[in-house]
């Protein structure tokens, strides 16, 4: 095995667990027999990659070029990469926007090629400014890089402001052209980056926000995160070999029995699992959310000791690159490719490219614990280390501003350690607090006025994507109307519990509504006078958890107006217990 693929961890202490009943198995797959191929519908032809190295790229090869999609061709016109790994960017950056848009290869540049270095044009409501997305393994963060962040977006005014996104990590926006090279060795110089964190790339790994601090975590999913991010960016400096996939692809690693990191809804989910006293795991792949299709991942029926995580990561990453289709971009997620090929065949495609072609089947040995209630982060809690504890702060609907960003570094460095880590339900949580310290925090103006630790029930699991503020893909507004809706619901009724609801703005289901208990997805509709107003497709019945399952459409083009907060009423009455004001006041 190749050492710059493989990385030697301490097997995690097992012995912070609450409850030690057995173990359910949830990522084990009961033994299949393989199809001859000729019966699956397809010959060895099939099974030839789609792509070949040219001069360090990976290029799709001519002979696959029929029925491609229009995002293949652009990669075909033009290599991405090259925009960062040899300078491109710098050349656009001196070039105006008038000059730009005379060239077709150059306006391809800003609107798509330049995603491959996070960069995103908002061409439809913030025509020449780029929203820019990061790469922050684990969501964790530190008051130097957050207070750079703060600094680049303060330059931009009104036009400038950072959301905390549902992958743990930072987007800006606000971004001009001309600052970009700039932006880039800021971004460096405080140990970040941007790079492939859009288009046909690997996404923010994913991990455990409580990683290191939880005392009933399974493992600490923070070097594993930052292993997985060096991989994929090659220490920063950009890996091609993984940068002409089909589509997007989405990775995490559990260490909670929570499941805080949604690994249902992750291209491949690292499940951690024990095989005969080796710490490891266990594999799900394939899950996915897209317009035309939602599929929760499947086990792989594999398990890895922890030394394998990058070989098996780079194993299915090149499966995938390799055979995926690149025709219609609603059918280009892994999961179609597993579909094709049968979840064996697939797996066989990945045991090719493992090192020594070698994979253990999955380990019974499951260290996720299925009877689990998740617990609520928001709020005070003791961390494993005696005498500190961890404080989550509720940032309403993910929105911050320079300001905010200013003095949530300035609390982490007071209160805390200087860190700060960030979740993927859009909050924040500041780590290592001494208790003696959790008072005077408690009482700064932040947490008491707009970043609240407790804030009221039905706001705590609000969530919602970009919306046609920035993003020119969604339908309607989602952040604001999200806070909104959500206020006047909370006038109207009362709920004992917390109740997940989540918005996006257009079918992409940036929001994840599927996964919520109460999901709104963005569409044009009718009102009661027959006029085209913005509204919402509403789902129900969104799961997360050991137990998970996608919400399914409750009901379909509702204005997003009054007639929204009724039927929200309906919904929390009808199947979550709450109780109306009025009748409370009655009780």
């Amino acid at each position: 095995m190749s050492s710059s693929l493989s990385v030697r961890f301490l097997a995690p202490s097992l012995s912070n667990s609450r409850n030690s009943k057995t173990i359910v198995l949830s990522a084990t797959a009961p033994r299949a027999v393989v199809p001859p191929r000729a019966e699956a519908g397809f010959d060895d032809s099939r099974l030839e990659p789609r792509v070949e190295e040219r001069d360090g790229y990976w290029v799709l090869k001519e002979k696959f070029r029929g029925g491609i999609n229009p995002s293949e061709k652009l990669k075909i016109e033009k290599e991405p990469m090259k925009l960062f790994m040899e300078k491109g960017v710098e050349e656009l950056a001196n070039m105006s926007l008038e000059e730009i848009e005379k060239s077709k290869l150059t306006k391809d540049d800003i609107d798509t090629r330049l995603k491959w270095l996070g960069l995103f044009h908002r061409r439809k409501h913030q025509y020449g400014r780029f929203m820019m997305r990061l790469k922050l393994p684990n969501g964790v963060t530190t008051s130097a890089q957050t207070r750079y962040l703060a600094s680049v977006i303060r330059q931009y005014g009104k036009e400038g402001c950072a959301d905390v996104t549902t992958r743990q990590n930072w987007q800006i926006r606000g971004v001009v052209l001309p600052d970009v090279p700039e932006i880039l060795k800021g971004l460096a110089e405080v140990g970040l980056t941007s790079l492939q964190s859009g288009m046909d790339n690997v996404r923010n790994p994913v991990g455990n926000s409580l990683a290191g601090i939880d005392p009933h975590e399974i493992v600490d999913t923070r070097p594993y995160a930052d292993l997985l991010s060096q991989f994929i960016t090659a220490n920063s400096l950009g890996n091609p070999a993984i940068t002409n996939l089909p589509r997007k692809w989405n990775v995490c690693v559990v260490g909670s029995h929570d499941l805080y990191e949604h690994p249902h809804i992750n291209d491949l989910a690292y499940m951690p699992a024990t095989n005969n006293g080796r710490f490891g795991f266990n594999l799900l792949v394939g899950g996915f959310f897209s317009p035309k299709r939602c599929a929760e991942a499947v086990p792989l029926d594999a398990w890895v000791p922890a030394d394998d995580l990058i070989p098996v990561c780079k194993a299915v990453l090149e499966a995938y690159r390799d055979l995926g289709a690149r025709g219609n971009r609603q059918k280009t997620r892994m999961m179609w490719l597993i579909d094709e090929l049968g979840i064996e065949g697939f797996r066989s495609e990945v045991v090719k490219r493992m090192p020594q072609q070698e994979l253990e089947r999955a380990s019974s040995q499951d260290l996720v614990q299925k009877q689990w209630e998740r617990r609520d982060y928001l709020g005070v809690h003791p961390q494993k280390q005696e005498g500190y504890s961890f404080v989550g702060l509720h940032v309403p609907v993910g929105r911050v501003q320079a300001d905010d960003m200013d003095e949530l570094a300035r609390l982490a460095d007071k209160y805390g350690s200087g860190e700060l880590r960030l979740t993927v339900e859009q909050n924040i949580i500041i780590p290592n607090v001494e208790d003696s310290n959790i008072e005077s925090l408690l009482r700064e103006p932040l947490l008491k006025e707009k970043f609240q630790p407790a804030p009221p029930v039905l706001m705590k699991g609000l969530v919602a994507c970009t919306g046609n503020q920035f993003c020119g893909q969604a339908i309607i507004e989602t952040k604001a109307r999200a806070v909104k809706v959500t206020e006047e619901v909370g006038r109207r009724v009362s709920v004992t519990r917390a109740v997940r609801m989540h918005w996006t703005g257009c079918p992409n289901s940036c929001g994840q509504v599927q996964v919520a208990d109460i999901g709104f997805m963005g569409c044009m509709t009718r009102d009661r006078n027959g006029k085209i107003v913005e509204g919402v497709d509403v789902f129900l019945g969104g799961r997360i958890g050991s137990d998970s399952h996608l919400g399914d459409v409750y009901k379909k083009g509702v204005p997003c107006d009054d007639e929204l907060v009724n039927v929200v009423v309906d919904i929390l009455v009808n199947y979550f217990g709450a109780v109306t004001r009025e009748r409370e006041e009655l009780l």
